[in-house]
């Protein structure tokens, strides 16, 4: 259900797209005609025809084919994405270079070419952002096309904001030749040298394949529209060709196959509108540059409030599972939480919240979902790996509760104070050990019939052995939890903190 701000975004959203009809008074065929007349116009009345041209894309026929298989167009999108009025469209005028095969023809002329680009407003925070035209060309990249989403992202990082791609492309312009594979490499560069200055969010809202798919995957988010986008290098006729699969363009490289399976994307949405609304709720939690700091919102749940249900949340058998989703929701600003990835890798729970509307990342072990030998043949050393370089990497404040078992490798990698962890706490029914008590048992006696487990676990399977030797700072009661982490945030938003000069890491890949 959308709330009420939401349904008021989307309100005047479609107002505005209503618009549209009556800024597009003629056929794309009638412009056409107008250009080739032999009567000299005015510069104004040039200007004008333009504008026209541009705002009609490919032509009503195209739009129409558009909204029949549900899709928005590129002008839409932007309209139901930005704040109302906020849009300041550049490069409006600029059209393609291309003079082979047909292509100089006033038919194959469209200004803006095949993407429209500009910055705007979400929530009155600035944005640069580029929309695909699958209007014009199937939205395929040419020369012109990359240039103007070249020169948006090199605006974006000298004045500090975002990037917004929306996709919706066939590839490259085959009739441009290498000038299009070199119009890929230049975004991709740009892709690379923005990372890590400003936020870059890719919605894949159509096709994107061949060296297109690069650039999203270069970003930090990708997200996708369920049923209407699809992410593959190769097709499914190629495919066919060369092994004799057969597979759809859905199965291949559809929102499933990447939030599931290969974890490409980090979300998918239901369809165009719900993608950009849930994407304007995104935008909300991220800094517009790596000189700005986290967005903080107004607070009204309060700082100081307890929650009791986490005293009795973890069960009191050991090898009981329970759903950390839940305890999540519950010490957040209004259980609101932007879960990144929720049907990949369901071990893991990652995704952004609000405490006291402060921005803050959420990663959490999911003991409802038990690993096994796909986790090793998936690769879980290397991955594990990563997950621990960036812990120890990363300087912002850094805060962990261990609500149960904290076993072995487990107990490091997720932010340990010996990972340069900030505030660490343990709720009583923590355990911290090499390792469970029934395992330890029977190789420290080798099998020999025993009842040291109970001793075992008195000694070593809970809070204290960590606690007496300062690994956690405090064993706190469930039900503060919020309060404590309140409180720590508001201590460390002060935190400052270097690592050893070095020209670049090396995370494990």
């Amino acid at each position: 259900m959308l709330r009420p701000r939401a349904c008021a975004l989307l309100l005047s959203a479609m107002a505005a797209l209503r618009l549209l009809p009556r800024l597009l008074p003629v056929s794309r065929t009638q412009l056409v005609r107008s250009r080739s007349a032999s009567a000299p116009r005015s510069v104004p009345e040039r200007i004008a025809e333009k504008r026209r041209a541009a705002l009609l894309g490919g032509g009503q026929a195209r739009i129409n084919a558009q909204h029949k298989r549900g899709k928005l167009t590129a002008r839409e999108r932007i309209l139901l994405l930005l704040d109302p009025g906020s849009f300041v469209e550049y490069d409006m005028f600029v059209e393609h270079r291309c003079a082979d095969f047909g292509m100089e023809s006033d038919q194959n002329k469209y200004p803006g070419d095949s993407v429209v680009t500009g910055q705007g407003r979400i929530n009155g925070r600035l944005v640069y952002v580029f929309s695909q035209d699958f209007t014009v060309f199937g939205g395929s990249l040419s020369g012109a096309h990359a240039q103007k989403i070249c020169k948006i992202m090199d605006q974006a990082v000298m004045v500090g904001a975002p990037v917004i791609g929306l996709n919706d492309s066939g590839g490259a312009r085959i009739q441009e030749g290498v000038e299009s594979l070199a119009g890929y490499a230049d975004i991709f560069l740009r892709n690379v040298l923005c990372s890590g200055v400003v936020p870059q969010i890719s919605l894949i809202m159509g096709p994107c394949a061949g060296g297109a798919v690069y650039s999203p995957a270069l970003t930090d988010f990708t997200f996708m529209v369920k049923d209407t986008s699809y992410l593959f290098i190769t097709g499914p006729d190629v495919v066919k060709s060369v092994t004799n699969e057969d597979v759809t363009q859905e199965q291949l490289g559809g929102a499933k196959t990447h939030t599931a399976v290969s974890g490409v994307a980090h979300r998918a949405f239901e369809n165009d509108v719900d993608a950009l609304l849930n994407l304007r709720e995104f935008f909300n939690y991220l800094p517009l540059s790596n000189r700005d700091p986290a967005p903080v919102r107004k607070c009204h749940d309060p700082s100081n409030r307890l929650v009791p249900e986490l005293d009795t949340v973890v069960p009191m058998e050991s090898t009981k599972a329970y759903d950390m989703v839940d305890i999540v929701h519950s010490i957040v600003d209004e259980r609101e939480f932007f879960e990144i990835m929720p049907s990949y890798a369901r071990n893991m729970i990652v995704g952004f919240a609000r405490m006291n509307g402060r921005t803050v990342g959420i990663l959490a072990n999911q003991p409802k979902v038990a690993s096994g030998t796909a986790q090793e043949y998936g690769g879980i050393i290397r991955h594990g790996a990563k997950l621990l370089f960036a812990f120890a990497e990363a300087t912002v404040p850094k805060i962990t509760i261990i609500t149960r078992k904290a076993y072995g490798g487990a107990y490091d990698v997720m932010s340990s104070k010996h990972l340069r962890g900030d505030v660490n706490y343990a709720w009583p029914t923590a355990e911290v050990a090499v390792m469970g008590a029934k395992g330890a048992v029977q190789i420290i006696f080798r099998g020999k019939e025993t009842d040291a487990e109970a001793e075992y676990v008195n000694k070593f399977a809970n809070p204290f052995p960590a606690a007496v030797r300062g690994f956690v700072d405090d064993i706190i009661e469930p039900s503060t939890t919020r309060i404590r982490i309140c409180c720590d945030l508001e201590v460390l938003a002060s935190k400052t903190q270097s690592s050893p000069w070095k020209k670049h890491a090396n995370i494990p890949l």
